[in-house]
C-alpha cells in the first residue's frame, strides 16, 4: 500500500473544513465531519468524546477564538485511512478559562460511508524556548 498524493490533497480539505467549522460554531458540519465514536486528546491529557467535545462546543462552554494552520497540512491517505499532521495556532475559552499558543495536531480520518470523517484527534503544546529552561 502506499500513499495517494490525489487523496491527500482532498484529506487536507476536509481538514481545513473542519477548522472552519468549529470556529463558526457550525454543529451540524462538525457533527458530519466527526465519526461517532471520535475522541480528542487535549494538550493537557484529557479525553474527551464526540459528544463532549461538540455539545461543550454546542453550549458555547468551548469557543475557539483562533483554529489555524501555522505550517503546511500534510497528508497521508492509505487505502479508506488518512492522517494529517501540522503545526496550528489556538486561543480557546473553555468556561472562564483561556488557553491560547502553538501546538502540533493530528487528526486520524476514516472513510465512513463513502465520507472521511475524523476518528481521533491529538494536540501537544510547542513549548517556547524560554518555558523549557
Amino acid at each position: 500500500m502506499t500513499d495517494n498524493p490525489h487523496a491527500s490533497q482532498r484529506l487536507d480539505e476536509v481538514e481545513r473544513r473542519r477548522l472552519a467549522a468549529l470556529i463558526a460554531v457550525d454543529v451540524d458540519i462538525a457533527r458530519s465531519l466527526h465519526s461517532d465514536d471520535y475522541e480528542l486528546i487535549t494538550p493537557g491529557g484529557r479525553p474527551l468524546s464526540k459528544e463532549d467535545y461538540l455539545g461543550d462546543l454546542e453550549s458555547g462552554e468551548l469557543r475557539y477564538e483562533v483554529f489555524e494552520p501555522v505550517s503546511p497540512i500534510r497528508a497521508r491517505v492509505v487505502g479508506a485511512t488518512g492522517i494529517v499532521r501540522y503545526q496550528v495556532q489556538i486561543r480557546v475559552r473553555f468556561g472562564d478559562d483561556v488557553d491560547s499558543g502553538r501546538f502540533w495536531h493530528t487528526d486520524y480520518y476514516e472513510q465512513r460511508d463513502g465520507r472521511w470523517q475524523a476518528v481521533w484527534s491529538h494536540a501537544t503544546r510547542i513549548r517556547t524556548p524560554e518555558a523549557q529552561d
